[in-house]
């Protein structure tokens, strides 16, 4: 095994650094989205970039290499999110395929405008294709377990993501083992594969499995690919450490096609990375200290020793002449001291309720 060089704060993918204190890298899935349609698809990459996302992905396979008709109809029917489909699963897949005559196109335009992009690839050959036009590569959830195809990948040298739903914590341990022989930078994105949007997937999501994947992991950022609808997932995910969110991105979740209905839109999609933008500044450092925005609030909020009758030069303190009352000025005697003051002689006139200060005694 190779010597693993890649203890990542952060990564670079193209121009752009993510891990550490960089914002948040969004990826915006526009997966079956495309509808077949190139325009459509370069359509969603400019909704996208205006939505705030940093990159879009694709999904690039021959549906011939990777999908049986035979296989899925010998099931015997059609399970979980695929019960809603109205043609059959291969045909399905195959109406997602994007077309390898695309993909110049797309790395052109979203050049052009200014995001990034990269795909999953869904068979070995895709990963030739796709490699003089990405920066990355994601792994689905579903190849997590599937050795020819993480190995072709991290032969490229290049960031790999991958999502691990439907996987045992064994399963992503082997995935990370194989992925870091090549140190190649590594995004582990914890996910959940069922992709029907109900609202009871909130209940299997398991954002904390972060924690436990920053505990066993220390060499990869930690990200979340999610199916659920709204910010939720995504900025629980961001406060447990997660520097990449991916989520399916369409323009209208009432089109027809396996991946609209759970997809965000431009609005919900803006409204996340603004939400997330605010929840980064909340975030802040890890250092507990007095911030410059509450300095003045210490006078105001704690407490002094404040004299509850006139005191006069030669007084002796009784433990009934004073309260613990705000404001506290800076000069002021430290209250936890205060049984050392009973039995004192005070050094000058004290009004009733003004405080006593630091070398107020004798």
């Amino acid at each position: 095994m190779k010597e693993i060089f890649y203890i990542q704060d952060e990564i670079k993918i193209g121009n752009t650094k993510i891990g550490g204190s960089h914002p948040t890298y969004f990826i915006a899935d526009i997966a079956a989205n495309h509808d077949g349609d190139l325009e459509r698809a370069k359509h969603l990459c400019l909704l996208a970039k205006e939505s705030g996302a940093d990159a879009v992905k694709f999904q690039h396979h021959n549906c011939k290499k990777y999908v049986s008709d035979y296989g899925f109809k010998s099931l015997g029917g059609k399970f979980s999110h695929q019960s809603s489909w109205n043609k059959s699963i291969y045909e399905v897949y195959k109406d997602a395929e994007v077309p390898t005559s695309w993909t110049n196109e797309l790395k052109k335009y979203c050049d052009e405008i200014g995001i990034d992009i990269f795909s999953t690839p869904y068979d070995l050959d895709m990963v030739d294709h796709l490699d003089e036009y990405v920066d990355c590569y994601k792994i689905g959830s579903g190849d997590l377990a599937f050795e020819p195809m993480l190995r072709k990948v991290a032969e490229t040298g290049k960031p790999i993501m991958i999502a691990t739903g439907a996987a045992t914590i064994e399963e992503v341990e082997r995935a990370v083992e194989v992925l870091e022989s090549y140190n190649v930078p590594i995004v582990l994105m914890q996910c959940n594969t069922n992709y029907t949007g109900n609202d009871e997937n909130f209940d299997y999501i398991h954002l904390n499995v972060l924690q436990t994947y920053k505990e066993m992991f220390p060499n990869v950022i930690i990200g979340l690919s999610d199916h659920t609808h709204g910010c939720v997932t995504t900025l629980g995910s961001i406060s447990l450490g997660a520097r990449v969110v991916e989520k399916h991105f369409t323009d209208d979740n009432n089109r027809p096609g396996p991946d609209h209905p759970f997809s965000m839109t431009p609005e919900t999609w803006r409204e996340m990375v603004d939400n997330t933008r605010i929840l980064e500044r909340a975030l802040g450092h890890f250092t507990k200290e007095v911030q410059d925005n509450e300095k003045e609030t210490i006078v105001l909020q704690r407490r002094s020793i404040r004299f509850i009758r006139d005191m006069n030069d030669g007084d002796v303190i009784t433990k009934d002449d004073f309260q613990f009352q705000r404001p506290c000025p800076q000069d002021a005697f430290n209250i936890n001291n205060f049984e050392s003051i009973i039995g004192k002689t005070l050094n000058r006139d004290i009004p009733n309720g003004d405080y006593l200060k630091k070398d107020d005694i004798f």
